[in-house]
């Protein structure tokens, strides 16, 4: 079973991080479409899908949704943008250090 992990922009400019076992773009439909007051994304449409990974085992995809989520906003960018080099700077451990 493959799932996605996967990043959104909102109209709003931030950025929702969320996996599915469904295709993607479905799902990019639903947080679109589907009348949910209460989700995160229902506010703040619309959304465009502006990453994903996919992964072979839910475990794997629930532990990197769950970093994810745990970025900054700036680390998320570099991993949208693909500057895979800029990430260990961009952790919040790093980045006290590159302060300093």
């Amino acid at each position: 079973m493959e799932v996605t992990v996967y990043i959104l922009r909102c109209a709003d400019g931030s950025y929702y991080t969320g996996l599915t076992k469904q295709e993607v773009e479905a799902r990019v439909w639903e947080h679109n479409n589907l009348p949910d007051e209460k989700s995160y994304t229902a506010k703040r449409r619309p959304v465009t899908l502006v990453f994903t990974e996919t992964y072979d085992r839910i475990t794997d995809a629930i532990e990197r949704e769950r970093q994810i989520k745990g970025w900054s906003r700036r680390k998320k960018e570099a991993l949208i943008a693909m500057r895979y080099e800029d990430l260990p700077a961009l952790s919040r451990r790093g980045h006290l250090v590159a302060k300093r």
